[in-house]
């Protein structure tokens, strides 16, 4: 073998050691802290051939998650499905990485929403007003946009206004939704379609809400109380919403689950 062939060799085998070596060295655990980012603070469904998904604009290893439930989040990458979670809602984002540190974020789910509310129709409170990407001060874009979308809701008998979102809650009962003579503790579910002039470029998006009936508050049932109470103490669904309490287990804020919202109807 000449010199120029054992070379040639010995370069070959250092080159299968080099690549051998980087296949089995343990992967770098990226310096610094963790900027938990999607890009943006509100995330916006947008038209897509299949589910929309964003995801977080750096990725670490380690586990995501989010609060509270209704958000579809990847745990291994992160990423987002827009097309499966609930919208019009502010989540907590968590990344724990494989040595404990934790690091969070939040984001809001562009949509509506309303917010949980004990409506007491003698006072005249018979209005539901929706609450546009979890802040009650934004404006909600009514030019172009559409609610109701093929009068689902409105054929069921929930009173909702295609040009705004409000649902006339007086209009809703006198239509029967509770029956020709309310009874305490009906329940109605009804899923209202609509479309946002916004940077949503007017995707089709939906939201269920759930109307309640009762003559008085004293007619309330109690679990019913406390899970508006749960709601309100752990949420973090709207922007003036608190962080949850210190000490409260992980099972127990997940009980405080933000869909669909109690619209709960009060006669007297």
């Amino acid at each position: 073998m000449n010199k120029k062939t054992t070379g040639s060799a010995v370069l070959t085998l250092l080159a299968v050691a080099i690549i051998l070596f980087s296949c089995n060295k343990p992967a770098m655990t990226p310096a610094g802290p963790y900027d938990l980012d999607y890009g943006d603070s509100i995330l916006y469904l947008r038209p897509s051939a299949g589910d929309y998904i964003v995801k977080p604009v750096t990725q670490r290893p380690g586990i995501y998650s989010g609060f509270p439930d209704g958000i579809e989040i990847d745990e291994t990458t992160g990423a987002i499905n827009i097309s499966k979670s609930e919208t019009g809602l502010r989540y907590r984002i968590t990344h724990t990485a494989g040595d404990g540190t934790v690091t969070t974020s939040k984001v809001v789910l562009s949509g509506i929403t309303f917010t949980d509310h004990y409506y007491r129709l003698s006072a005249g409170d018979s209005v539901a007003m929706p609450v546009y990407n979890a802040h009650p001060a934004r404006i909600l874009p009514l030019t172009g946009s559409a609610f109701d979308e093929g009068h689902t809701a409105n054929t069921g008998g929930c009173d909702v206004k295609t040009n705004n979102g409000q649902i006339n809650l007086a209009q809703t009962v006198r239509n029967g939704v509770f029956g020709s003579t309310p009874q305490n503790d009906v329940r109605r579910d009804f899923d209202i379609d609509y479309r946002l002039n916004d940077a949503s470029g007017k995707s089709k998006n939906t939201l269920r809400v759930r109307l309640y009936y009762y003559e008085t508050m004293s007619d309330v049932p109690p679990d019913l109380l406390q899970t508006l109470q749960d709601r309100e103490e752990l949420g973090v669904f709207l922007r003036n919403g608190t962080s949850p309490t210190p000490g409260i287990t992980e099972r127990n804020q997940k009980e405080a689950r933000p869909r669909p919202p109690c619209i709960i109807i009060i006669a007297n």
